[in-house]
C-alpha cells in the first residue's frame, strides 16, 4: 500500500525528490544554516497526511504543523499539499547526533574524512509525553542492539496494569515489542533511540521518555553510527538562520505548558538576535522583524524569510 501510495505521489509533482536520497544533505557554505527545499504534492482522494508523513520521512506534527486547515484523514482529491522537508539547523556543536525534542526531528553529522564531505543525514522522532519527559543534556551510543527484547520498567508496567493492559516482564523480539527491530542505548538511565511497532507516533509525544523512529529510519541509522558516537538532547523550540544573504526563522509549539506566550516570543527575540550579532556580515537584505509575532502566531515549524513577500529558496 505505501509503495503504491508513494508512486503515485511522487506521480502528482516531478520536483519530489526520493525520499531515501532526500535525508542525507552535504554541508557547503553555500547552503549557510538552512538544509533542504519546501515541496509541494497534490492529493488523491485516498492519501491521508499520516500515510504520506510516513512515505515522505516526515513526523505527523511536521506535516500538520505545515498544512493548517487541511483535514489530517480526508485532505481531499486535488488538494494541496505542503511537504516542510526544510530545516534550520538546530545551534550548537554538529557532531554525532542532535535530538531536538521540540522539533520532535534527529540530526545525526557522520565523520567527515578523505572523499567524504561534510555532511548531516536526518529524521523525524517520537518524544516523551508532558508526563514522562525525554531527558535533555550530553550523552553518548553504549550499545547496539539488534532485536531488542524490551524489559519494561515497574513503573510503565504499574501504568498498564492501572489500565487493565498488563505488561508481561520481558518482551520478546517480534511485531509486539514496542522497540521494533534495532536501538541504540544511550549512556543515562534506560533510555534508548530504536524503532517502534506503532509507527503512527512519530512526530508526537508518546513515549515514556525514549526516541521513537521510523523502522526504515533506524534501520538506516543503525548501519551508520558506530558505539561511543556523541549524543545530544536539546530543546530548541526557535530557530534562526541565514541562507543566501537571508535571515530565516522556525517556529514550534514548546513542550509542556510552563511557558508563557510573553515569554516564549522574548525566547524567539533571543535567538533571533543572537543569530543576527554572528551572522549579519552574510546577509544581503535587511530582515523585516515586524514580521516575527504572525510567525510565532502560526508556529507552523516551517523556516520562513523575514522578507515581505518572500519565498522559500531551494538548494
Amino acid at each position: 500500500m505505501l509503495r503504491r501510495l508513494f508512486s503515485a505521489s511522487l506521480l502528482c509533482c516531478a520536483l519530489l525528490p526520493d525520499p531515501a536520497l532526500a535525508r542525507t544533505f552535504i554541508l557547503t557554505p553555500a547552503n549557510g544554516d538552512l538544509i533542504g527545499e519546501l515541496r509541494y504534492i497534490t492529493a488523491r482522494h485516498e492519501d491521508t497526511l499520516v500515510d504520506l508523513a510516513r512515505v515522505l520521512d516526515l513526523g505527523y506534527n511536521e506535516i500538520r504543523g505545515a498544512n493548517p486547515g487541511i483535514d489530517a484523514w480526508l485532505p481531499g482529491e486535488g488538494t494541496k499539499v505542503t511537504i516542510p522537508s526544510i530545516y534550520i539547523l538546530p545551534r550548537g556543536t554538529r557532531e554525532g547526533i542532535v535530538v531536538n525534542l521540540a522539533e520532535m526531528r534527529l540530526y545525526y553529522y557522520p565523520k567527515p574524512g578523505l572523499g567524504v564531505p561534510p555532511s548531516v543525514v536526518t529524521h523525524p522522532v517520537g518524544v516523551g509525553r508532558d508526563d514522562w519527559p525525554s531527558p535533555t543534556g550530553p550523552s553518548k551510543i553504549i550499545q547496539k542492539i539488534a532485536q531488542p527484547a524490551w524489559y519494561p520498567p515497574e513503573s510503565i508496567r504499574r501504568e498498564h496494569a492501572a489500565k487493565g493492559d498488563p505488561l508481561p516482564r520481558v518482551v520478546p523480539p517480534g511485531p509486539d515489542n514496542p522497540l521494533g527491530e534495532y536501538a541504540l542505548r544511550l549512556d543515562f538511565g534506560d533510555y534508548l533511540l530504536h524503532g517502534t511497532n506503532k509507527a503512527y507516533g512519530v512526530g508526537m509525544q508518546v513515549s515514556h521518555g525514549c526516541i521513537r523512529l521510523y523502522p526504515a529510519a533506524i534501520e538506516s541509522l543503525f548501519s551508520q553510527v558506530p558505539n561511543g558516537t556523541r549524543v545530544e538532547l536539546i530543546n530548541q523550540p526557535y530557530k534562526a538562520g541565514v541562507r543566501n544573504g537571508r535571515l530565516y526563522v522556525e517556529v514550534h509549539p514548546p513542550l509542556g505548558e510552563s511557558d508563557t506566550k510573553s515569554g516564549d516570543f522574548i525566547a524567539l527575540l533571543d535567538v533571533v538576535q543572537d543569530v543576527l550579532a554572528a551572522e549579519s556580515h552574510l546577509l544581503t537584505e535587511q530582515p523585516d522583524l515586524q514580521l516575527l509575532p504572525k510567525i510565532f502566531a502560526a508556529a507552523s515549524g516551517v523556516p520562513t524569510p523575514l522578507s515581505p513577500g518572500g519565498q522559500l529558496a531551494s538548494n
